[in-house]
Order: C-alpha cells, then sequence, then structure tokens
C-alpha cells in the first residue's frame, strides 16, 4: 500500500524524468509537501514555466484528494475512466504527455497495479491511457511495468460480406441463365412443333439451342475486391530523422523519413496545427510509400504519413509502430496477400476507397476492416480509440 511520503517521491522521480531534471537537485524538504507545492517546486527547480491553467490544477486536487487506502481508491479511478473515455489523454493533443498526466499516473499507479484483475476489466480507459503513458515516458526502473492484457488478433472466421454478396449474386445469376434457357428451349420445341406440321411431320431444328454462358459472379466480385484492397498500399514502417514547418503553408509540416532506402524521403503533412516539428522528430511513423509523388505549396512529397483523429478534429496524431518493428518493413494484415501497387493511380481514386475501411479499435490497435497493423514487433496503435485513419 502506497504512503504520503512514498507517493510524493513518486511524484518527484516522475516529473524529474518528464523535465529531464536530475532528482538530487530537488530540495530534501520537498516531500513533505503537499502535491501542489510539489509541483511548484519542481517546475521552478527546472527553469519551465508553470502552467497555472485551470485544468492543469484540477488534477493536481484530483492527485492531492486520491486515497492513500486501496479499498478507497476504486471510485475515484471510476471517475477517471469516466473522463478518460471520450479522450486520449487528460490534457494536450497525446504526442506528449502533460504535467498533469506525468502526476496523476505518479499518484495512482501503486493502487491499479494492486488491483484485482476483476476491477481492472472494469477501467478499460484507465488501462489504456496508463499503458500509454508508461510507453511514452519510459520510466523504466522508476514504475513496475503494467502489464496489460492485449487480446490476440485472428482474422474473422465467419464469410465476409464481399463473399456473402458474391453467393447472392451467383445464384441470381444462375437462376436467371436457367429461365433463359428454359424459355429458349420451349421456344424452339414450339417452333419445330410448328415447322413440323408445315412440312409434313419434319423438323426443321436439327440442333439444340445453344446455352449462354454466365460470367462467374463470384470472379467478378472478386476482382473488383481487389481493385480496393489494402494490399494495393505499400505501407512501410518509418522513422522521422527531421521536421519543420512548410515555408509558405501555416497548416504543413515537411518531414524527412527514413524507410531504409538510400536516402530518406520527403514528405509534406497536414500536421502543423496538431504537433510540434521537435515532437516528431526520431518518431517512428507509418508512411504508404507508392502513392503519386507531386508538390503541395510547391515542396515536393514523396509518401503519406497515415494519422488518427478524433471527431472534429481535435486531436490528430501519426500512428505509432511498436518499438520492436524495423524500419522500412512493410505493415501486413493477417489473411490478406497481394503485391502493391509500384504506383497508386490517383485516377482510379484507390486509396479514397481504402481509408473509409480504417480505424483504430476500442484498444486504440488500427485496424483495416477490424484486421490489424501488424510488423514485426507487434501491432500499430494510436492513444485515440475508434479513430479514423488517413
Amino acid at each position: 500500500m502506497a504512503t504520503v511520503e512514498s507517493r510524493s517521491k513518486s511524484v518527484v522521480l516522475a516529473l524529474s524524468k518528464y523535465l529531464s531534471l536530475d532528482p538530487s537537485v530537488v530540495p530534501a524538504d520537498t516531500s513533505d509537501s503537499d502535491i501542489k507545492s510539489l509541483y511548484l517546486n519542481i517546475i521552478a527547480v527546472s527553469g519551465h514555466g508553470v502552467n497555472h491553467s485551470d485544468e492543469v490544477l484540477k488534477w493536481v486536487a484530483f492527485a492531492e484528494a486520491f486515497p492513500v487506502a486501496l479499498d478507497a481508491c476504486f471510485e475515484n479511478l471510476n471517475r477517471l475512466n469516466d473522463e478518460l473515455s471520450e479522450k486520449s489523454v487528460l490534457l494536450g493533443n497525446g504526442l506528449k504527455p502533460s504535467e498533469a498526466d506525468v502526476i496523476v499516473y505518479s499518484v495512482i499507479h501503486s493502487s491499479l497495479i494492486n488491483l484485482s484483475d476483476t476491477n481492472k476489466e472494469k477501467l478499460p480507459h484507465v488501462l489504456r491511457w496508463m499503458d500509454y503513458i508508461q510507453h511514452k515516458q519510459e520510466f523504466v526502473g522508476l514504475f513496475e511495468k503494467i502489464l496489460l492484457q492485449k487480446p490476440g488478433f485472428e482474422p474473422p472466421v465467419t464469410q465476409p460480406v464481399g463473399a456473402v454478396e458474391a453467393d447472392l449474386k451467383s445464384n441470381k445469376t444462375e437462376q436467371s441463365v436457367k429461365n433463359v434457357n428454359k424459355s429458349e428451349v420451349d421456344s424452339s420445341k414450339d417452333k419445330n412443333k410448328a415447322e413440323g406440321k408445315a412440312t409434313g411431320g419434319k423438323s426443321t431444328g436439327d440442333k439444340e439451342p445453344t446455352k449462354a454462358k454466365a460470367k462467374p459472379a463470384d470472379k467478378e466480385v472478386a476482382e473488383k475486391e481487389n481493385e480496393v484492397s489494402v494490399s494495393l498500399l505499400n505501407i512501410q514502417v518509418g522513422l522521422i530523422r527531421k521536421a519543420w514547418k512548410h515555408p509558405s503553408a501555416d497548416s504543413l509540416l515537411v518531414e524527412e523519413i527514413d524507410v531504409g532506402e538510400d536516402k530518406v524521403r520527403q514528405v509534406v503533412s497536414g500536421l502543423a496545427k496538431y504537433c510540434n516539428p521537435d515532437e516528431l522528430t526520431n518518431r517512428r511513423v507509418v508512411l504508404i510509400t507508392n502513392v503519386k509523388p507531386g508538390k503541395l505549396r510547391d515542396v515536393m512529397s514523396q509518401g503519406l504519413v497515415l494519422c488518427a483523429s478524433d471527431e472534429g478534429p481535435t486531436i490528430v496524431e501519426p500512428l505509432l509502430p511498436p518499438e520492436g518493428s524495423q524500419i522500412g518493413e512493410r505493415i501486413s494484415f493477417s489473411g490478406i496477400d497481394g503485391k502493391p501497387e509500384d504506383v497508386l493511380n490517383p485516377k482510379k481514386k484507390q486509396l479514397d476507397k481504402i481509408t473509409p475501411h480504417l480505424f483504430t479499435d476500442d484498444k486504440g490497435v488500427a485496424t483495416y476492416k477490424g484486421i490489424p497493423f501488424m510488423t514485426s514487433g507487434g501491432p500499430c496503435t494510436s492513444s485515440i480509440p475508434r479513430a479514423t485513419i488517413k
């Protein structure tokens, strides 16, 4: 069970890590302070500006009032779970946790890690948030890692919608052909009978009527499915080496992205309102590399960074490949094979037909029709659950 003293120590360690501050420079008597005073003292020592916003102070007060006893904290965790059900982090755009996120994380960590599995299952949004913070801040050695039970991913075993449509279409086609053939046979027989009577009983119909051949409906549907399959996209893991603001467009950023080729790719993205160039530098991203190169406001772009966004959007962030993934490796989708196009044809609007099927699930895992974006290190994710991807 956590004590007030150990909680204060946790806040000191977490904020020091967050602010790249040596904990030894924090005054020794700070550990006896309340969390608000603790926060203000550490910020003062670090030289960073203090954020006095009502939202930050609201979460500092939440941390201060959080019960020490394990049996009394669940109600507060439920409140936090409700708060996180509609956003990825407590404050900020999700690309970098705020001071409020770090403080609350350090305060509730010991209580959450000691909860029963049954109670943990009742806090999915808190667990998702905790998992994001611990990976984003890399609190290695400071806090025991919270192991999140993530579901295994397997392709659906139910018959795909396209196949059902193909079966229905095939059945209708076959029935239509049978009706046409039967009509032709009946007509031919009637004609032969009539001609037989006119020629003294000899039939002039020497041959059976030729049956119409129907094009297999399932093949036709399969070809249409292939036209918009995610396998047409060459989606790779990239690493942003450098990012800066577009010289003539306030809403755009320019990035140099390494995808394992001889040269880095230059990509223009509409992320300036949501991301700071410094936050993107050395960040892994998911990149479509076979879009047709072109200029955006006179700057050449050679790819498309896939991003998740909530409704609005108010939060937009690039998808995040796991640390174990390899730079340049191609994203795979279980049960879907196929060779990507060398270059997508803009006239066919292939990308426009595929992106409506890209979204994050309840856990923030990036998917195509519910099938995860997979790398050698695991699935690609976002801090935004149930988000659109494009």
